[in-house]
């Protein structure tokens, strides 16, 4: 039996809507997306923070759920400290409305390829707001590490680069995109139809946002 792991990064957020309070807005993406995790099937789940996170890991998580602190908010921090799993795949904490089957296939690719990695995808007019661009929603990896694999960031990384970086770019596979919500034009992103994320969705309902 495989045994898989997949783990919320609670990095920090760097926009919230105007109107709402940046920790209430950080707090309600973060348990959104753990109630997603806790949703997945054939695999344990997990969180990952700085210990100055603490408190948010301890605000949103279920009970039993494994807490691991890092000194880098980072998938390779989170990566490096996994011990006991075959596959692991680490991912945003800010794309509230995630379907499990985007990270289910996440995680497809690891029967034949050592890494995989989902993009992320930007609203219209955040090009230019300051988050660096898409990022990536997450990556996940057949474990040990492949030495090869570059310090990752979600908030900058690229698919391109861990394709440059594998000593054949096919070990890489690139699965589906979906969005985060990193700025203003994200909002439009978000799909109302799509079950859960209700933390969010009382949020931005509470602030006269269409959700």
């Amino acid at each position: 039996m495989v045994r898989r792991v997949v783990v919320a990064l609670l990095a920090p957020v760097t926009w919230s809507p105007p109107g709402i309070d940046p920790v209430d807005w950080r707090t309600a993406l973060a348990e959104d997306v753990v109630d997603l995790l806790a949703t997945l099937n054939e695999v344990e789940t997990a969180v990952a923070v700085t210990p100055a996170d603490r408190w948010l890991a301890d605000a949103v998580v279920w009970p039993g759920t494994a807490v691991h602190e890092v000194a880098r908010p980072t998938p390779t921090a989170v990566l490096g400290l996994l011990d006991g799993y075959d596959q692991a795949a680490v991912v945003a904490a800010d794309a509230p409305d995630l379907p499990g089957l985007t990270l289910a296939k996440l995680l497809r690719p690891l029967t034949s390829r050592p890494v995989a990695v989902a993009p992320g995808v930007a609203g219209a007019d955040d090009a230019g707001s300051g988050t660096g661009g898409p990022g990536l929603l997450g990556v996940a990896v057949r474990l040990p590490v492949p030495g090869w694999l570059p310090d990752l960031d979600l908030d900058t990384g690229r698919p391109a680069a861990l394709r440059a970086a594998a000593p054949q770019p096919g070990q890489v596979a690139v699965t589906p995109a979906w969005h985060r919500l990193r700025g203003p034009a994200d909002l439009a992103l978000l799909d109302p139809a799509t079950p859960g994320w209700d933390a969010t969705r009382a949020l931005l309902s509470d602030a006269g946002r269409p959700a």
